[in-house]
């Protein structure tokens, strides 16, 4: 999930209001299927289904229906709501749930908490259950301009990270970490390469998404043949390098755009087929 959706739904888990989720879309629209929208009967919203030309809509039906049940209603290309259309042309079906399971939106915080996949019913036929997946998060280690550059952009998409210093490494041991989960990004941005081997053996031996190493040709492959005295040709491939989809990168911010860049794409390619997909008709309740 994104930061966005949860923040959705951690507010849903603290106080009453209306969950609101993004079910169909008919055209192309800036949002996923089951992108959420929170609207707290005290007057807070989280969450967003569109650029700034929805939310407040919502808003208002979301209240007006607090004392009804759930319904989907259509809005932009398609929608008997007249006076309310959406600059980008499309249809979108939005359920408005007053009442949604705060039991179960709690059960799904928890479970991502703890960095563990979760479902979340939802009351229509069209998408019955939200697949909720841990958000991306970044194990960075190194030193230098290059990681405080990674930690800053990671910090401003709002990325979950862990950054390790080499300061706080033991040379020759690996990081005192819990490894890696599936939903997780290991970077490695040492210039002493000498660090590198146990934190490469820890994010091996990891169901991590992305393993990357910085580094030129020549230790690229010096790198490689270390760790081929270990692992088979199927696991050495894993191990990304040269990182980041820009070539040749010579500046820290350049890098770390590049190599960030690489791992939101990879992440929306390993685990889109996860994700709700689009409905491109009208759905139901």
């Amino acid at each position: 999930m994104n930061t966005s959706d949860l923040a959705a739904l951690r507010l849903l888990a603290r106080r009453d209001g209306a969950l609101c989720t993004l079910v169909g879309i008919e055209g192309s629209f800036s949002r996923a299927i089951g992108a959420h929208l929170a609207v707290a009967w005290d007057g807070e919203i989280a969450g967003s289904l569109a650029d700034g030309c929805l939310e407040a809509e919502l808003a208002l039906q979301a209240r007006a229906m607090r004392t009804t049940g759930p319904q989907v209603i259509r809005y932009g290309r398609g929608s008997p709501v007249i006076d309310f259309r959406l600059p980008c042309g499309s249809g979108l079906d939005v359920l408005i749930d007053p009442a949604p399971d705060r039991s179960a939106i709690r059960r799904v915080m928890s479970a991502l908490t703890e960095r563990r996949p979760a479902e979340l019913p939802l009351p229509t036929r069209s998408l019955p259950r939200r697949p909720c997946l841990p958000p991306l998060r970044l194990d960075i280690f190194g030193n230098g301009p290059e990681m405080e550059a990674m930690a800053r952009l990671a910090s401003a998409a709002g990325i979950e990270r862990r950054q390790t210093p080499q300061s706080r490494l033991q040379l020759g041991k690996r990081p005192a970490l819990t490894p890696p989960d599936a939903w997780t990004a290991v970077v490695l941005l040492f210039h002493d390469h000498d660090w590198e081997m146990p934190v490469l053996d820890w994010a091996l031996e990891s169901p991590a998404f992305y393993i990357g190493a910085i580094g030129g040709a020549r230790i690229r492959q010096r790198r490689q043949e270390r760790l081929a005295l270990r692992y088979n040709p199927s696991q050495l491939s894993r191990l990304r390098g040269p990182v980041g989809l820009i070539p040749s990168a010579r500046d820290p911010a350049t890098l770390a755009m590049s190599i960030l860049a690489e791992i939101m794409r990879d992440f929306d390619r390993t685990y889109a087929a996860q994700s709700p997909q689009p409905r491109l008709s009208h759905v139901t309740t």
